[in-house]
């Protein structure tokens, strides 16, 4: 069994960016779609970007702003987020797309104004 493990979460400023990481302890190369899911406080977690192949979706509220990118070589996926607003902020997952994985422990992503 796949395990993920997300980082690169932080605190920033409204307008900053920052590069989420998410490794998997297995192989990805043969999972086809990756993406990353956000949970808000007191919100239910939400799909925002998915990689499948060379191709890639986004959630329209982050369209634009964030980029999702994959090294099957390192088993991680990436996802830079440019532009933050205050609504971004929220527990960063990633998993398969939709979510079959065990859920990581996710990453924390605070944007202040």
């Amino acid at each position: 069994q796949v395990q993920l493990v997300e980082s690169g979460g932080g605190l920033v400023q409204a307008g900053g960016s920052l590069r989420l990481s998410c490794t998997a302890s297995g192989s990805i190369f043969s999972i086809n779609k990756m993406g990353w899911y956000r949970q808000a406080p007191g919100q239910q977690r939400e799909w925002v970007a998915f990689a499948f192949g060379s191709s890639s979706g986004y959630t329209d509220a982050v369209k634009g702003r964030f980029t999702i990118s994959r090294d099957n070589a390192k088993n991680t996926v990436y996802l830079q987020m440019n532009s933050l607003k205050p609504e971004d902020t929220g527990v960063y997952y990633c998993n398969t797309f939709p979510g079959r994985l065990a859920w990581g422990q996710g990453t924390q992503v605070t944007v202040s104004l």
